[in-house]
């Protein structure tokens, strides 16, 4: 997962490389981005940081991609029973069309979150079409928002995809 299964315009993988030598830190790519759902330009990038200090790769990414403080998100998120608290951050470069989720964790937590995000690698065929035309229905043609489209996009992943893993994944805003 150091490497996306998509092929990332050169500018981007560049932005990504940068950041992570910048972050001292690698990065692990899971989502769209590891499946044939991706749609280059649209989906965002969704990006896996681990970390011996989350506080401290979150000040210097706010350094890094001018962003606050309050642009990260503390999230919770269950596996097997377990709790694990993190950070996410939604990072937008419009000039560069760079589109990014970064979670942002304990090293302490990396492999049940590694096993989790590996267990959505590769999709049932139906799964993947589900996922196509709901991306048609947000990118192409505008007819759903945000909230709902990322709704729906939850319930084709965490519900309609079986697998025998328990999860609960919780945004907790400030």
């Amino acid at each position: 997962m150091e490497t996306t299964k998509n092929e990332l315009p050169k500018h981007v993988r560049r932005f990504f490389y940068k950041l992570s030598d910048y972050l001292d830190t690698k990065f692990f790519y899971y989502g769209s981005v590891q499946r044939s759902d991706f749609i280059p330009g649209k989906s965002d990038v969704d990006v896996l940081v681990f970390a011996e200090n989350e506080y401290s790769i979150m000040v210097k990414m706010q350094h890094y991609l001018h962003v606050s403080k309050k642009d990260f998100k503390k999230v919770a998120w269950i596996i097997d029973d377990i709790p694990i608290y993190g950070y996410k951050l939604k990072y937008e470069n419009k000039k560069e069309n760079i589109i990014a989720e970064f979670s942002i964790y304990s090293e302490k937590f990396k492999e049940p979150i590694l096993k989790e995000h590996n267990s959505k690698r590769v999709l049932p065929f139906y799964i993947t079409i589900m996922l196509y035309v709901l991306k048609f229905f947000y990118y192409q043609l505008p007819l759903l928002d945000i909230k709902t489209f990322n709704k729906m996009k939850r319930f084709i992943l965490n519900t309609i995809l079986v697998n025998d893993r328990e999860t609960k994944f919780l945004v907790i805003d400030s």
